[in-house]
């Protein structure tokens, strides 16, 4: 489990959509078992595989994308209505192989909590599976109390004293991003762009206030839309979002070829542009959409005067942004 874990948080820092990142496991956890089964050709045969639930939160748009590996799928309460198990399609467990995963993406409502938990939570107490979802319903209900009350709840109604399997569960409460903390721009697909776009930031960040972050962010602009004018294809976007401490510039286009740095060599002319946006980023990266492609740069920011959710987001195939918030279970 403990490199499962590793694996898991490297592939997510690649931004692999949940379906793709549970496939490169499900690999992993073969060549794991085979590499068990070559050590010991004579051992007792052993756990091999694993359940996995990946979800990855869009703090813009308000969605979830979520691919199970033969894991229980995420129950959503809602202050209005009954609480619901969310439609996710479940995969073979990691390390069967031979099936496709699958990926399904839920609104999340706002002032909603999100559970996740293993199946040893709702068979814990009587083994009964429906039984525990109904216990499980009636301990998230009325999801405006606070966190560390829900989880009690769910302790008190759900876990006897000696559970038979083992038990973990999560539950938070998603935070939306406000809408002045986002700004986006379409682009026209010319050479002068680069310069509006210039323009477009500087004038977001004097809104924000942010005026000391503007020759950083006017640098990577430049580059990553004169990247996409120069090498890619329309439509041509721009984002910028503000969170509690960071800013992230997104750069989208239609075109799913992927950048790569590289050193230039002496007397070359080009190469340097993403070299110098790693150099002003904290953290940069390439997310593919059914569209296109995003390149999206971080770094930190003041503290905002407003509160404002320390929250991800991530751009959808509609529109660019920036890291997402992403679980495994």
């Amino acid at each position: 489990m403990g490199r499962l874990r590793t694996a898991v948080h490297t592939l997510a820092d690649l931004d692999l959509p949940p379906d793709e990142l549970l496939a490169h496991l499900d690999d992993l956890v073969q060549r794991l078992a085979e590499e068990a089964e070559t050590a010991h050709p004579f051992a007792a045969e052993g756990v091999v595989g694993a359940t996995c639930l990946y979800g990855v939160y869009d703090s813009v748009t308000r969605r979830a994308t979520f691919a199970s590996a033969g894991h229980p799928p995420p129950v959503l309460a809602h202050r209005n209505k009954p609480v619901e198990s969310c439609d996710v399609p479940t995969g073979p467990p990691l390390g069967v192989g031979g099936m496709p995963f699958e990926s399904a993406e839920i609104d999340i409502p706002d002032d909603c909590v999100l559970a996740l938990y293993t199946d040893g939570l709702i068979m814990a107490s009587d083994r009964d599976a429906d039984t525990g979802l109904a216990r499980l319903s009636f301990a998230l209900a009325h999801p405006e109390r606070p966190l560390e009350e829900i989880t009690g709840t769910m302790e008190r109604i759900l876990l006897s004293d000696h559970p038979a399997d083992d038990v973990a569960f999560l539950v938070a409460r998603p935070r939306p991003l406000p809408a002045d903390c986002v700004a986006s721009w379409e682009l026209a697909f010319e050479p002068e762009t680069a310069g509006r776009a210039r323009s477009l930031a500087s004038e977001r960040l004097a809104q924000w206030r942010l005026e000391d972050l503007t020759f950083s962010v006017e640098l990577i602009v430049s580059e990553l839309v004169t990247n996409a004018i120069r090498h890619a294809r329309n439509p041509v976007s721009l984002r910028l979002i503000r969170t509690e401490n960071r800013l992230i510039c997104a750069v989208s286009d239609g075109s799913s070829t992927s950048p790569h740095m590289r050193r230039a060599r002496l007397g070359e002319e080009g190469g340097r542009g993403l070299f110098l946006v790693a150099q002003f980023a904290a953290r940069w990266g390439t997310r593919h959409t059914a569209d296109g492609k995003t390149i999206w740069a971080e770094m930190p920011a003041p503290a905002a005067e407003t509160a404002l959710p320390p929250a991800g987001a991530t751009p959808e195939s509609s529109a660019p942004g920036p890291p997402r918030q992403s679980t495994g279970t």
